[in-house]
This record gives structure tokens, C-alpha cells and sequence, in this order.
């Protein structure tokens, strides 16, 4: 279907809710068009942090562009995938106009855009995000208001939420068993707060070094806050993807047998395409590339076994096998909001003795918090897949020049073009580049 919005054609939309219903509509259409318009390569592609249908598109636009050049004689047909995450309002977008990147005041208050998309993503929560804002606006002194704030994140993002959801928060398992909830929940607010603030100022400062002064417990208040949000819609990608886009994937091969499907992810996104190969129908094997975009889940995620527990595994391990061709993973070292956050927002209860916390939670002064932490806690987004046996690794420009393997893991080290970006998120959403398109092209065979 055309659409003047959209820079290729044809380009359909799917829509799925936080627990993976699609609008049977829009899956119906997509269906008819494919057979009307001769489709033979289909590239799914679904968005990471975004907090409406129209940046989504914009997202969308601007990176499918390159790929009527890059595959010519290709029959190529687009599909987004749109579902409830959000963004917040400080993080800016290489490439995107004010307009849908703003500048934003000096945190933490909350400013009105984060504050509606939190309303969007959370409803039925009014009350809990009022009290939220009026905290981060008063930045009261008391120790005992910062757990009272911990106390309403909790509240707000529902840690064990109703429903699918709560199935689907894990990346890693030991003994079968889903790995525990992060320290953020679990622990000592003023502490969580207080450890977020300290990990911030060292990023901001050269070479990361710690700040002399002490930083703004209220400011890592606000990253909290941010971190708790971005745990659900982590829980929330993996529940569309297997629950969601899995299923419709499968209904495709059947409808569509000739297809051939590439899937392509950032950003939770880049979970959601994955849980995707979780819910796929036994037998189905039109899936032909799979692309993470600066993933934002565990770089353990698809390993047998882990390197500190061999009793442990990836959530996903062995389902890179349900893909006709490779599982590419894209990373850069300039994205600071997998590099240095991440890692300490995911560190989950149990384990912090083996990474050299005190008794009261708080991190030690010999303590290495990027060297540690990403090691046990890393995102697959800033250093690759990990404890994959046969993975392949490569830089962007090797990858473009040599083909591709035909099938297994590869890492992708794309910090050449993903570079750019200001503070708290660094390059995580520097990806509207032509490299990575033909990137998708190549790891698919596109024509």
C-alpha cells in the first residue's frame, strides 16, 4: 500500500498491544498485499524507544530509504511494527528535528512530554505519576523520601505485573528458572539512586573518571525512574515479539509461502524480533536474516551456557537455529546508555557479593562499575553476542566489503557510523545510516 509518509512502497503497519494481540486488521491487509504486489523479500523492522505511531514512521522512513538502491531488482515490501514503548524526552536522536528530539530542561524534574508519555504507557497510573512528578520537582532531602520514590517507580512499572507479561522479563535462566529482578527493586531506593547518580557523572566526565563532588542523589532519582520504565517495556518486547509477531510470522508462511522474512530490531526492538523466533510454529523456516540494532538485552541471551555459571543459560539459546541465514548483531562502544547504565540497572539480586558490593548494598570503592558489571550484566548492543560457540566477528566496513556467513552468529562492530549522541544515551540511537541498510540487504541476500 502506498502511503505519502513513507519513502518506500509498498509498506504495511502492524499493531500489537503490551501483551501481544495484533489489530486484525492491519494483519489481514498486509497479508492481501502481499500476494497483489509480487512481494518475495519482506523486511519487518521494529522500533526500540518511541512513544507514538508518527516517530515511529519517521524512524521507519528514514532508515528503509537506501533499499530500492541497494537491491534494485528486488521485489521488496516494508513492514513496521508498532507497540507500546516510549522514549524519554531528554534523549536525542541523531538526524531527527527538534520536533521529535527536543531539548529538554536541566533534569530531574519531568518534564511535560515525558510526563504524557508516561501516562500513555502506564494507564490507570495518573495518581502514581503525579506523586512521581512532584517529588522529582521538590527534591525533598530526606533519605526517606528517596525510598519513598523508589516505592512509587515500583508501583508505577508493576514489577510483577498481570497477565503474559510477567513470563517475559527474563534474559537469562539457572536451573530452568527465570534469573531474578534487578537490584533496582530489590534493594535500598536512596542507594539504587545514589549508585545511578555516581555511574552518570562518571560518563559525562573525561575518560569517565568519578566526579569530586558528590552527585545529585535526585538525579539518579530520575534515571531510576527511567531504568524501572525501560524494564517494562523490555518485558513487554519480548511478550510481542513471541506472543505477537511470532504468531503472525507463522500465519504469513502459511498464507505466503514464498516469502522470504528479515527481521530487524533496535533497541528493545532488537528483543522483540528475537522473542519472535521464540513463537515461531514449528517447521517454519521463512525467516532468512535476523539484524539487532543496538540491542538492549543481555549479550548472554542466546548462549548454552553462561562463562561465571555453567548451570545457566540464555533465555533464547539455540533459537539463532530457527533462522534460515545468520543472526547479525550490530554494537558500538560509543552507546553509553548500554555501556554504562544498563549494566547497573540489570544487575540482579543474589550476586552482588561476587561483584564486590558492600553489606548495605552500596558499591565499594575498588569496585570497577564498567568492567565488572558489563562483563556479567553487558548488553549484547555495546559488545556483541557472548558465549555463542561459532560466532563470527567483524567490523561494519569487513562485513560490507566480504559476504556474510550463510547461517550462525555474527557481531558486528558498527561504532565506525553509530557515534554520535549527547548525554544520558550517548550513540544508542545514532542507526538512520546507509551502511546499516545495505548491512540488512547483505545479511539477507535481498536480491
Amino acid at each position: 500500500m502506498a502511503d505519502a509518509a513513507m519513502s518506500v512502497s509498498p509498506y504495511w503497519e502492524l499493531t500489537f498491544d503490551a501483551d501481544g494481540d495484533t489489530d486484525g486488521g492491519r494483519r489481514d491487509r498486509l497479508f492481501a498485499g502481499l500476494g497483489r504486489h509480487d512481494v518475495r523479500d519482506l523486511v519487518v523492522f521494529a522500533h526500540g524507544w518511541n512513544s507514538d505511531r508518527s516517530g515511529a514512521r519517521r524512524l521507519y522512513s528514514r532508515f528503509l530509504a537506501p533499499f530500492p538502491s541497494l537491491a534494485p531488482s528486488a521485489r521488496i515490501g516494508y513492514v513496521g511494527v508498532v507497540w507500546p514503548s516510549m522514549r524519554f524526552s531528554d534523549e536525542p536522536i541523531p538526524d531527527f528535528p527538534r520536533a521529535v528530539a527536543a531539548e529538554m530542561p536541566p533534569r530531574p524534574a519531568l518534564d511535560k512530554d515525558t510526563r504524557h508519555a508516561l501516562l500513555e504507557t502506564f494507564p490507570g497510573r495518573a495518581t502514581v505519576i503525579d506523586q512521581i512528578a512532584r517529588m522529582l520537582d521538590q527534591q525533598p532531602r530526606e533519605e526517606s523520601e528517596l525510598e519513598e520514590f523508589g516505592r512509587l517507580v515500583r508501583l508505577l512499572v508493576d514489577v510483577v505485573p498481570p497477565g503474559p507479561q510477567v513470563l517475559f522479563a527474563a534474559d537469562t535462566l539457572a536451573g530452568g528458572v527465570p534469573q531474578d529482578e534487578p537490584v533496582m527493586f530489590s534493594g535500598p531506593a536512596a542507594q539504587a539512586c545514589e549508585e545511578f547518580a555516581r555511574a552518570l557523572a562518571g560518563a559525562r566526565s573525561p575518560g569517565g573518571a568519578a566526579p569530586f563532588s558528590l552527585p545529585d542523589p535526585w538525579e539518579g532519582a530520575h534515571e531510576l525512574l527511567r531504568q524501572a520504565t525501560y524494564y517494562a517495556m523490555k518485558r513487554r518486547a519480548g511478550t510481542v515479539g513471541e506472543r505477537g509477531l511470532g504468531r503472525v510470522v507463522g500465519q504469513l508462511a502459511a498464507r505466503a509461502p514464498g516469502v522470504r522474512v528479515h527481521l530487524v530490531g533496535h533497541s528493545f526492538g532488537a528483543r522483540l524480533v528475537s522473542f519472535a523466533l521464540r513463537g515461531l510454529p514449528e517447521g517454519v523456516r521463512s525467516v532468512k536474516s535476523v539484524t539487532l540494532l543496538q540491542g538492549a538485552f543481555s549479550h548472554y541471551a542466546f548462549a548454552s551456557r553462561l562463562p561465571h555459571d555453567p548451570r545457566a543459560g540464555g533465555v533464547l539459546q539455540g533459537q539463532q537455529l530457527r533462522i534460515d541465514g545468520p543472526l547479525v548483531c550490530c554494537h558500538s562502544r560509543h552507546d553509553s546508555a548500554l555501556g554504562t547504565v544498563y549494566p547497573l540497572a540489570s544487575r540482579m539480586a543474589g550476586h552482588d557479593r561476587e561483584l564486590g558490593v558492600g553489606d548495605g548494598g552500596e558499591v565499594t570503592a575498588d569496585f570497577d562499575l564498567g568492567r565488572s558489571l558489563r562483563a556479567r550484566w553487558g548488553a549484547m548492543g555495546y559488545g556483541g553476542l557472548q558465549a555463542v560457540p561459532g560466532t563470527r566477528t567483524l567490523t561494519l566496513a569487513d562485513a560490507l566489503r566480504a559476504r556474510l556467513p550463510a547461517s550462525g552468529c555474527v557481531n558486528v562492530d558498527a561504532a565506525q557510523v553509530v557515534r554520535r549522541g549527547g548525554a544520558p544515551s550517548g550513540a544508542h540511537s545514532d542507526i538512520l545510516h546507509r551502511e546499516l541498510a545495505q548491512l540488512v540487504v547483505a545479511a539477507g541476500r535481498i536480491g
